[in-house]
C-alpha cells in the first residue's frame, strides 16, 4: 500500500513539474504572493495547529530545545511569511543563458539555467520549513514532496493545505507540493527509491537521518545540516570585544545548526580571558564542558570535563566545549578532527592568522571576527534556504535558489552534421 501510495506522490509531483518548469517571473512572483497571503489570512488556523504540536511534545516529555524548534507562533509564523516578500525579490534564476560559444564547425552552442524537477524533502521539527521549501522550489520551477517529523504533523498538514489551496488559485495543480501526512517511517526509506520521479533528496536532520539517506537512496543525496561549530580565540584577539560574539553564537538560538558548539582558546590568552569568558556564559544559562587545562584555570566552576565524544556533539542546547589550544595550527588541527564542516569561525586582529586559518579551514562557512549564526540563506541575501549542505556536490553551505537548478546544453546548427 506505502509504495502505491508514494508511486502516486511521485506520478503527480513529476506532472506537476512540467507546468511549473517555464512559468514566466512574473507568474512565479504572483503565485509566491498568493501563498503569502493565503498563510497570513489562515495564521489563527496554522497556529492553532502547531499548539497541538507543542501540547503533544511537553505531553511526550521532549527536551525544551525540541520544543523550540518546533514552535511556530504568531509572531515567528510573521516572520516566515515575511521571506516570502525576500524570495519573490530575487532575480529569477530559471532561463538564464551562459557560457556562449561559436564552434569551428558553425554550431551555435549555450547553457540555459532549468528547475531539477522534482525534489524531495525530509526534515525534521521545524514547521517553517515546509514553507521555505515549497517556496524556493516553486521560484525554481520545481515540484517538491515534503516529510516533516511526526511532532510537527498537524503544523505542517495546515501550511500545506494552504500553499496547495494557494497553488490551486493561481491555475496550477496543487500537486506541485505534496505532504506526506503519514508517519509511517517505511515511507523515508520508499522516497529515497522513488528515482523514476524524485531527482534529488535534501535531509534535513540529525546525524542518523544523515546516514540513513546516504547509505539508502538510490536518488543524489545532499547532505548537511548537522553543524558542530567552532570559534577560535587567537592570542591577537581583541578580547573584550570577542566575549559579545561567542555569546550571540551560542546563545541568540542554541537550537540551530549554525549555533557555536566549541570554543577554542589560545594558551597565551586563557588563563586572562577563560574567567571573564565563563562568567559571561554560565550569566547566560550556559553549561561548561572543558578540557583539563580549561578546569584548572576555574576552578570555582562546574565544569563537565570534556571528551571526543562531547568534542564531537552538536549540543542544540545551552551547552558549550572548551579547549585551551597550544597555537592556530592546534586548533586547525582540532577543527579538522572534529568539525562536520557547517561554520567556523576566528577572533584576531592579526592579519597573517587570519589568512592562514581561513585559507586552512575548509568548511562550507568561514568567518573573521563574526558569528556562526550568519550561516543561513536569508543573512546570505539567498532568501529563505532548503538546508545548509556540508558537502561539496552539487552545491554547498546555504542552499538558496540556485541550488535548486541544473542546466541544459543549447546548441543551434545550420543543418550541421558531424565530419
Amino acid at each position: 500500500m506505502n509504495e502505491q501510495y508514494l508511486q502516486t506522490l511521485g506520478q503527480q509531483a513529476k506532472q506537476a513539474s512540467f507546468a511549473l518548469a517555464n512559468l514566466s517571473s512574473t507568474q512565479k512572483s504572483t503565485l509566491l504572493n498568493a501563498i503569502a497571503s493565503s498563510l497570513t489570512a489562515a495564521a489563527d488556523e496554522i497556529v492553532a495547529a502547531n499548539e497541538q504540536d507543542v501540547a503533544a511534545a511537553k505531553a511526550a516529555g521532549l527536551n525544551q530545545a525540541m520544543i523550540d524548534r518546533l514552535l511556530l507562533n504568531h509572531e515567528r509564523l510573521s516572520g516566515v511569511i515575511a521571506d516570502i516578500d525576500n524570495v519573490v525579490g530575487l532575480p529569477d534564476p530559471i532561463g538564464r543563458e551562459f557560457d556562449s560559444r561559436l564552434l569551428e564547425n558553425g554550431m551555435r552552442l549555450c547553457r540555459r539555467s532549468v528547475p531539477l524537477g522534482v525534489i524531495g524533502v525530509i526534515y525534521e521539527a521545524r514547521p517553517n520549513v515546509t514553507v521555505d521549501i515549497a517556496v524556493l522550489a516553486l521560484k525554481t520551477g520545481n515540484a517538491v514532496i515534503l516529510r516533516g517529523g511526526k511532532e510537527t504533523l498537524n503544523s505542517n498538514m495546515a501550511i500545506a493545505k494552504v500553499i496547495r489551496a494557494a497553488v490551486a488559485s493561481c491555475g496550477l495543480p496543487e500537486d506541485a507540493v505534496q505532504l506526506i501526512d503519514n508517519p509511517d517511517r517505511s515511507l523515508v526509506t520508499g522516497l529515497l527509491k522513488l528515482d523514476s520521479y524524485v531527482d534529488m533528496i535534501v535531509p534535513r536532520g540529525g546525524d542518523k537521518l544523515q546516514r540513513l539517506c546516504a547509505e539508502q537512496a538510490t536518488i543524489p543525496v545532499i547532505l548537511g545540516g548537522i553543524g558542530i561549530c567552532h570559534m577560535y580565540v587567537d592570542k591577537a584577539a581583541e578580547l573584550e570585544r570577542s566575549t559579545d560574539v561567542i555569546i550571540n553564537a551560542k546563545v541568540q538560538r542554541p537550537t540551530v545548526c549554525n549555533a557555536l558548539d566549541t570554543v577554542l582558546v589560545h594558551e597565551a590568552v586563557a588563563a586572562d580571558y577563560l574567567p571573564t569568558l565563563a562568567a559571561a556564559l554560565t550569566a547566560q544559562g550556559v553549561k561548561l564542558v572543558g578540557c583539563e587545562a580549561t578546569s584548572k584555570l576555574l576552578p570555582a566552576y562546574d565544569i563537565e570535563a570534556a571528551t571526543d565524544e562531547s568534542f564531537s556533539t552538536e549540543w542544540l542546547s545551552l551547552t558549550i566545549g572548551i579547549k585551551i589550544v597550544a597555537d592556530i595550527d592546534a586548533a586547525i588541527a582540532h577543527i579538522r578532527q572534529f568539525s562536520s564542516g557547517h561554520s567556523e569561525a576566528i577572533l584576531t586582529d592579526d592579519i597573517a592568522a587570519a589568512t592562514h586559518f581561513m585559507n586552512e579551514v575548509n568548511s562550507a562557512a568561514v568567518y573573521l571576527n563574526a558569528s556562526t549564526r550568519f550561516t543561513d540563506g536569508g543573512q546570505f541575501g539567498l532568501g529563505a534556504e532548503v538546508a545548509v549542505s556540508t558537502q561539496k556536490l552539487h552545491a554547498r553551505g546555504p542552499m538558496g535558489l540556485e541550488a535548486l537548478t541544473t542546466y541544459k546544453w543549447l546548441a543551434v546548427g545550420d543543418y550541421t552534421a558531424r565530419s
